[in-house]
């Protein structure tokens, strides 16, 4: 995203080794996971009381059955996350690492809820237990169907231990009497042993390291307009380097609680979703950027390429400009400036960080499911917990204008190479039409046209 959910092919060049270069992968694997979000929040949407329920066109048993089938997708995202990430970070995965996580997955949770009822930390006990009255006696036993505490973390970190198990193991040889179960076949086995002891180091640290995460998720949902701002500022900074998905991921998913219909739900989008009467806020300042801002520095870079390259410079700005309008969508507009003119793309991050903390301060509130677009503005424009949608449009247009004069005014007063100003000769798709099928379609059209006259 560029807003938030960014497009895998518009991945930034390689940079980097060891750590940098494994957390580069793991934040490309987390948008195989993400792109559920869509289909989750559409279901879980339509399924509300003010669309298809009792106060929006009054079919109750359709609106059950849709928001069952989106609140079926959020409570079992640690596992799509585990799965996502699992073939998203192993090289050359095929369905036996898929199989490796789900299997990995059940059985860390079965033993992590195990550890956590064995334990002496009250507040994770309360998460996996319930009561049961059998014989007339109330008795505590594990409640299988709650939700792990660690939420999409354990399923994250199932997945990467599954995708390096398919990567060591996936050629293993075994003696002749056991060669059944060598190659592709022993992943999932060493996966299910792994995970098991996983969710017994977990059952130990997770007391430790749930409540830190806890508290800085506090603290930063906590800070107000500071949190958001220094939210956006960070998302925005790690987009060139593929990275912004782990922030995104902790503060969509897990910082933050809510109790709702069904249970406790974590994260800004879950919170929002759910219906949360303070969950939004960390969400509704990516709309005047993505939406008005970033197709505001699409027409700067249009209107400041020569007069002899806008036609072709003008099909792909207008084009991605109208992807971020409606879909949120922008990586097509920060890519064609990021590199060229990273002066550009430090006021893009600045204007990020004063929408979002400016929005948070104002109480405003929206949330989305893919991405900060037209889309998602449509769909929860009239949700009770949306609060300050005109102020989120009006400062939309203040930032359309407040791009487009900065930008234009930047790229001509330090002659930025944006799309169109490149030296002639070099390779672009304004100097070759070519590059782009749909500007080259342009070009024969109209060269027809001309040859028509």
């Amino acid at each position: 995203m560029s807003s938030v959910t960014a497009a895998e092919g518009s991945a930034a060049p390689r940079r980097g080794s060891g750590a940098f270069a494994v957390l580069q992968r793991i934040g490309r694997s987390l948008m195989l996971p993400i792109a559920v979000l869509p289909a989750a929040a559409l279901l879980l949407r339509f399924g509300q009381d003010d669309m298809l329920g009792k106060d929006g066109l009054g079919w109750n048993s359709v609106a059950s059955v849709v928001g069952e089938a989106g609140n079926a997708l959020f409570q079992f995202m640690p596992l799509l996350f585990a799965v996502g990430v699992a073939i998203g970070f192993a090289k050359k995965a095929d369905g036996s690492t898929a199989l490796a996580a789900v299997v990995g997955y059940l059985v860390f949770d079965r033993v992590s809820k195990v550890m956590f009822s064995l334990g002496d930390n009250a507040e994770l006990k309360a998460k996996v237990m319930m009561t049961q009255v059998a014989d007339g006696a109330p008795k505590e036993v594990i409640n299988w169907g709650a939700k792990n505490p660690t939420d999409v973390l354990g399923g994250i970190l199932i997945g990467v231990v599954a995708a390096l198990l398919y990567q060591r193991f996936y050629r293993v040889k075994l003696p002749v009497y056991l060669a059944f179960f060598g190659g592709r076949r022993f992943v999932p086995i060493v996966t299910a042993l792994a995970a098991l002891a996983l969710g017994v180091v977990i059952g130990f640290v997770w007391p430790v390291l749930g409540g830190l995460l806890a508290d800085f998720g506090n603290w930063v949902t906590g800070a107000g307009a500071a949190g958001a701002g220094i939210y956006g500022v960070v998302n925005r900074l790690l987009l060139p380097f593929g990275l912004h998905h782990i922030p995104n991921s902790l503060i969509w998913f897990v910082f933050g609680d809510y109790q709702g219909a069904d249970g406790v739900v974590h994260g800004e989008i879950n919170r929002y979703l759910a219906g949360d009467p303070n969950a939004g806020g960390f969400l509704a300042g990516f709309f005047p950027v993505l939406m008005f801002g970033l197709p505001g520095a699409a027409l700067a870079m249009w209107r400041a390429a020569p007069a002899h390259r806008r036609p072709a410079v003008g099909g792909i700005m207008i084009s991605a400009a109208l992807t971020a309008f409606v879909t949120g969508v922008t990586e097509p507009i920060e890519f064609a400036f990021m590199f060229v003119a990273p002066v550009l793309y430090a006021v893009h991050v600045v204007l990020t960080g004063i929408s979002m903390a400016v929005l948070e301060a104002a109480g405003a509130q929206l949330g989305f499911g893919f991405s900060a677009g037209g889309i998602d503005m449509l769909l929860n424009m009239t949700k009770d917990n949306t609060k300050g949608l005109p102020l989120i449009l009006g400062m939309g247009v203040l930032y359309f204008v407040l791009y487009y004069v900065i930008f234009k005014f930047l790229i001509q007063k330090f002659n930025f190479a944006t799309p169109g100003r490149e030296p002639e000769g070099e390779d672009s798709v304004a100097a070759d039409p070519a590059a782009s099928p749909e500007i080259a379609a342009g070009e024969k059209k109209r060269a027809r046209k001309a040859e028509a006259h």
